[in-house]
């Protein structure tokens, strides 16, 4: 789908805006892009479509000027949540005019969303939050969009919604009022926890029974055949199990992004159980070595009431 007479501006060029940008340039977009890393501007210097600059009011005076009467221009911010988006916003509101629109696509929490429309609509901007999925795998096979905001600032986006997801209409959707995109956005990474943390200890389990000398990356891909578990989840762990050295090459530290807390604060919030969500979660922090602490003092309980044996540390 061509969109050539639209411009956007695009605010953060990593791996997602940087694909998101080529994504909208070759459906006919003139994307303007800023970062404050000369490396992420350099690496689409050659793509056409896509032009960078060396600051944001360079970026802004770039894009076209808007007649009377017209929407206003269109900025896309993709930065880590926290600090540095709030500090980007606020230098945007002193830059942008009455009719332009903002659109944040980082994985911000819903709560600050919520407040950034409220003052972004004090300076008369308009402002979208919308949270993107989709990973490096988007700017092939498209983004999932789900935008929270006026239905007027929404069809100001919807040119860029529609060459960003996969087919037109298909893979965004307007959820609701500000904040509720990102709140979607927020509940479907926790569902991602639960569902990651399910498959990968099923095949744990498999992996745990030896004598039955099971082929890991060949039972993922039956999986992968009209099974009720098939997904992408399930693609890329199959994936990653075609490889032998694979599980050997990485360390048993998952990160979590932020996302999955926020998902069980809002479970609390809202007096909500999510058990498969929270232990997903509590299984991450397990991994980054939070759970030391714990365990000693566990070793060292049964030591103290039973005399049982215990392993020596490492410090």
């Amino acid at each position: 789908m061509s969109h050539p007479t639209y411009s956007i501006g695009m605010i953060g060029l990593g791996r997602m805006g940087a694909n998101m940008s080529r994504r909208m340039a070759r459906a006919g977009i003139q994307v303007h892009g800023f970062d404050a890393s000369e490396q992420a501007r350099a690496e689409l210097a050659a793509e056409p479509g896509v032009q960078t600059h060396d600051s944001l009011a360079a970026l802004l005076g770039a894009l076209p000027p808007v007649a009377s009467g017209e929407p206003g221009r269109l900025v896309w911010v993709m930065l880590p949540a926290g600090e540095i988006t709030d500090k980007t916003l606020i230098d945007l509101w002193t830059m942008l005019g009455d009719t332009d629109t903002i659109v944040e696509g980082g994985n911000s929490n819903y709560l600050d969303s919520q407040r950034r429309a409220s003052q972004s609509a004090s300076h008369g901007i308009d402002y979208l939050d919308c949270g993107v999925s989709g990973g490096v795998w988007g700017l092939a096979n498209g983004y999932c969009l789900s935008f929270g905001g006026s239905a007027r600032a929404l069809e100001r986006a919807r040119p860029f919604a529609q060459a960003l997801a996969p087919e037109g209409d298909d893979g965004w959707m307007h959820c609701g009022p500000s904040g509720a995109g990102h709140f979607v956005k927020m509940i479907h990474n926790g569902i991602e926890y639960g569902m990651m943390q399910a498959i990968a200890e099923g095949f744990a389990l498999l992996e745990g029974r030896r004598e039955f000398d099971l082929d890991l990356a060949r039972i993922g891909r039956l999986w992968q055949q009209g099974s009720v578990i098939r997904s992408w989840l399930l693609d890329l762990t199959a994936d990653a199990l075609n490889d032998p050295q694979a599980l050997d090459s990485v360390a048993p530290f998952v990160s979590d992004s932020g996302e999955g807390r926020w998902t069980i604060d809002e479970a609390i919030r809202q007096g909500t159980p999510a058990p498969v969500i929270a232990l997903a979660l509590m299984s991450r922090f397990d991994s980054q070595g939070k759970a030391d602490t714990a365990n000693r003092l566990l070793a060292l309980m049964r030591k103290g009431f039973g005399g049982h044996a215990t392993k020596a540390g490492n410090a």
